[in-house]
């Protein structure tokens, strides 16, 4: 039988909708799309404490590796998904508030800290104080934010477990003698983790309670590279989690650079 010249309009108007349905549902393009420094950290699960770091820089609209890749430790506890610049998610493990795990996702990357009065970074730079304190108890009007105890008052920083100056409160510790802030719950949503950094870890082996580690070595090299003006982003992603968002989140292939 002949198709009549009604059927042949539906089936063209079907077409035109499919058509149109598709080109509606392509992805939109990720918030960090104007970043062109990233750092990746991918790890080989979800309890993993040991990971890989990467740089990349985006050229031509392309993410180029640079330099070599870096040994880090994370989490003692593996990874959870975070509050961060991707759409919530709850395929794995979820960040809590002391759950020993580091935020998964993407991350603007903050102010640089050390002990010293300076440091070789292109990046904001704050120098802490005895009285520097990150916020941690959920709920809390500074939750997630480093305060001065001077400043905010003594009582603001009561029940916080995070003196940024640990060499002098924690029996010489070292390992925020540089570091950065990595920015996850920037809406400090109560419970959802706080003070995440990127620091000096104790030794290869040793987990945080939810940062990024690494050697004294790497943290210069990275903090000179870093400019605030190509607006730096952190990624932590287990491999599998990787393979299945590099493509709408338009992250480089894990087979660059390694």
């Amino acid at each position: 039988m002949i198709p009549t010249l009604t059927f042949l309009r539906r089936v063209a108007a079907l077409a035109i909708v499919t058509v149109s349905a598709h080109v509606l549902a392509a992805p939109a393009a990720p918030p960090w799309q104007g970043a062109r420094q990233m750092v990746l950290v991918t790890i080989d699960g979800w309890d993993a404490d040991q990971g890989t770091l990467r740089r990349f820089a985006r050229e031509g609209g392309q993410w180029v590796a640079v330099g070599a890749s870096w040994p880090v430790v994370i989490g003692k506890r593996g990874a959870a998904w975070g509050l961060g610049l991707q759409p919530p998610r709850a395929d794995g493990p979820v960040k809590r508030e002391g759950d020993n795990r580091s935020p998964a996702g993407v991350f603007r990357i903050g102010t640089a800290f050390g002990y010293a009065k300076t440091l070789a970074t292109a990046m904001p730079y704050r120098a802490l104080g005895a009285t520097d304190w990150c916020m941690d108890v959920s709920g809390a009007r500074y939750y997630n934010r480093i305060v001065d105890a001077q400043v905010v008052g003594a009582d603001a920083v009561k029940g916080s477990s995070e003196p940024m100056r640990r060499d002098i409160h924690v029996h010489g510790d070292q390992r925020y003698r540089m570091g950065f802030v990595i920015d996850s719950n920037p809406g400090a949503k109560p419970g959802a983790g706080s003070c995440i950094f990127g620091h000096l870890w104790a030794s290869p082996t040793t987990g945080t309670a939810g940062c990024t580690a690494m050697t004294p070595e790497s943290m210069r090299s990275l903090l000179g590279w870093l400019r605030p003006e190509d607006h730096p982003v952190f990624v932590l992603l287990p491999k599998q989690a990787y393979a299945a968002v590099r493509d709408d989140w338009q992250l480089p292939p894990l087979e660059v650079g390694r």
